[in-house]
């Protein structure tokens, strides 16, 4: 992003207000559901303020998951270099395009649509992404920000909406309540803030909780020898029984409690310590201290359902 002057910004009139939104859906025929999250941004200054807040600009290549009727991607438009948007629903991913020639007919080509679910999406076409920035589905916000870290090495940073309570719990810090399986992974890949609270309000259908926008800027994970899927194996153990201490709730995923306090101690930590309590650095040492062995895999369905899948609203 150029330092030189102000990153231009979409007139009132080429983005969607509270009328155009439900006239757009009206049209088409769409009733936000719940099984894709989706709850529509109406409120301009809103999207406005996440293009502001992501601090993007005209060397940036976006995407964005669930655009849904395109109040965001008009936003954003104006201001980047390019725009890959994924879509899973058929009808929005269907006229998104034609929203765009219609209010933005000179930023038409710098748009790129994918219809697809982001949870899938290993590749995408087009330039590398540089930044993701969206309004996520209530139902996939922490898995698609972990997955496209994971998958888009070429993304610096990510500015995204999702319930307030997610964003929290993102960027929450060892000791706090909020702090889990999200807090710990997350920060395997970037420096994690809060960066404001978004009302209920600006959106339609209003939902039921409030928002929140979560910044995260890459950075180098932590220096281990041990493998990403070996440290995320040791956070998602050590938080499935979360009050236990560590020595026993990584017994499964060590062997056994002593091959487990064998680990602890070797990385430098109490084995009564709980999981709560450590940094992502701290599970890094744990996973690379791990007695050589047969090891069982924990159990890790039924702790993401509660720890990823909070409800947020969506695009």
């Amino acid at each position: 992003m150029s330092k030189k002057d102000p990153a231009p910004q979409a007139d009132d009139a080429a983005l969607l207000g509270a009328a155009q939104v439900r006239e757009l859906a009206e049209r088409l025929e769409v009733r936000p559901t719940k099984q894709w999250g989706q709850n529509f941004v109406v409120d301009a200054n809103t999207v406005r303020k996440i293009v502001r807040v992501a601090g993007v600009g005209p060397d940036d290549v976006v995407v964005e998951v669930g655009p849904g009727l395109g109040s965001l991607t008009l936003a954003l438009l104006p201001v980047v270099r390019h725009v890959t948007a994924v879509e899973v629903d058929p009808r929005l991913a269907g006229a998104l395009e034609e929203t765009v020639r219609s209010l933005q007919p000179e930023n038409a080509a710098k748009l790129r649509l994918v219809a697809a679910d982001a949870l899938t999406v290993t590749k995408l076409p087009g330039p590398d992404p540089t930044a993701l920035v969206a309004n996520l589905p209530y139902n996939i916000s922490v898995p698609v920000v972990l997955s496209f870290l994971q998958h888009f090495p070429s993304i610096e940073r990510v500015l995204v909406m999702v319930q307030l309570e997610v964003a929290e719990r993102l960027a929450a810090r060892p000791g706090s309540k909020t702090y889990g399986v999200p807090s710990v992974k997350a920060a395997w890949y970037a420096d994690v803030e809060l960066a404001g609270r978004v009302g209920r309000n600006v959106f339609w259908p209003a939902p039921n909780v409030d928002s929140g926008l979560v910044s995260l800027r890459r950075r180098t994970p932590p220096e281990t020898t041990a493998s990403r899927e070996d440290v995320f194996g040791c956070i998602d153990a050590a938080f499935l029984q979360r009050r236990k201490a560590l020595r026993g709730a990584l017994a499964s995923w060590a062997g056994s409690p002593d091959r487990a306090e064998a680990a602890l101690v070797a990385a430098g930590i109490d084995p009564l310590t709980r999981g709560e309590q450590l940094d992502v650095a701290a599970f890094a040492r744990i996973a690379e201290a791990r007695p050589e062995g047969e090891a069982d895999t924990p159990p890790r369905a039924r702790r993401r359902g509660r720890e990823t899948r909070s409800p947020v609203p969506g695009p």
